[in-house]
């Protein structure tokens, strides 16, 4: 396994972060293709073993469940000192008022639900989910800052958003001393490369980590086009974020790997590892193979003509995942 820095910090992160919206129980929230905990605990302890440190979940994450079945699985499998656990705020928890949001409230509840879930004094990485137009960013960083000077976060970073909102954040936090953001979850792959205009030069410039969610197009890139999972059959979400030109893309991705004789996820990874900006993508596994690939990805070199074969058909689009 490969190791590097978050961002400016003196942090270790593997290069691949396991994404735990995978493990959860089936039913609790939108997504049936989870994987209970017995499903989820083999492919945890997989991925401790090919020395993967850095796992991220979400409180919403199957109604909770996912930071349940991650905490017990690392409690009984890990060494916590060696482990970057990433958890995020801003979802839906309950009805009714201050059920979601960054308010200084909600913070400061869902900060202790996630540990207490966790089965953990602290997160090594707390994010927001996404920007929250309605609280105000002073609130919001003011609040993320005291999570931090009580021990309960040792970093904190955001995810999808316009460059300009990550600025302003930014740029409070530091007008007033606070705690600043250290990493950017954002959309990033082949098929979505929006990112590249703005928000990962901000964040190479301003030394923020990149850890991409969706590095392989909710498994786009890693089939034929038009062929089903049980996953696309009901994600409501990521049937809007790409589009029928993409098809030159995948059947690219496709051509490569048939060359190469290796499995198309290790190609699209490869891309995404190739950018300077990147630190770590996210993946989300639910076979071994899942985690296989990724790793293996990290010893596969492009070459110029690969790369420019897989970049050539990409078409802008409008912006989408935030």
């Amino acid at each position: 396994m490969q190791y590097v820095k978050l961002g400016a910090t003196g942090l270790d992160v593997s290069r691949i972060c396991v994404g735990c919206m995978s493990f959860g129980i089936p039913g609790r929230g939108p997504h049936e293709w989870t994987l209970d905990e017995e499903a989820s605990r083999p492919l945890i302890r997989r991925a401790l073993d090919t020395g993967i440190n850095f796992f991220d979940t979400a409180n919403v994450y199957s109604d909770g469940t996912s930071e349940e079945i991650v905490g017990r699985a690392l409690t009984d499998l890990a060494n916590r000192d060696e482990i970057v656990l990433a958890t995020k705020v801003n979802g839906a928890m309950h009805e009714g008022p201050n059920g979601r949001g960054l308010s200084r409230k909600a913070i400061m509840t869902e900060i202790d639900h996630s540990l207490r879930r966790l089965g953990t004094d602290y997160v090594d990485l707390y994010q927001i989910h996404r920007f929250d137009p309605v609280t105000p960013v002073e609130e919001t960083m003011e609040a993320l800052h005291d999570v931090v000077k009580a021990g309960k976060a040792r970093y904190i970073g955001a995810s999808s958003m316009y460059a300009w909102q990550f600025s302003k954040a930014q740029y409070t936090a530091r007008a007033n001393g606070w705690t600043r953001f250290v990493s950017m979850q954002n959309h990033y792959n082949l098929l979505y490369r929006e990112e590249e205009r703005e928000m990962l030069p901000l964040c190479q410039d301003q030394g923020v980590g990149v850890v991409p969610w969706s590095p392989l197009a909710r498994g786009r890139l890693t089939r034929d086009w038009g062929a089903a999972t049980a996953r696309s059959r009901t994600d409501a979400f990521g049937r809007n974020l790409y589009q029928e030109g993409d098809r030159e893309i995948v059947d690219a991705v496709a051509r490569i790997a048939a060359e190469r004789d290796v499995p198309r996820a290790r190609i699209a990874l490869a891309w995404l590892l190739h950018q300077d900006a990147v630190t770590a993508p996210i993946v989300g596994a639910t076979k071994p193979e899942h985690l296989d690939d990724a790793v293996a990805s990290l010893d596969l070199e492009l070459t110029e003509k690969e790369i420019e074969q897989l970049e050539q058909p990409y078409t802008p689009r409008a912006i989408s995942g935030h």
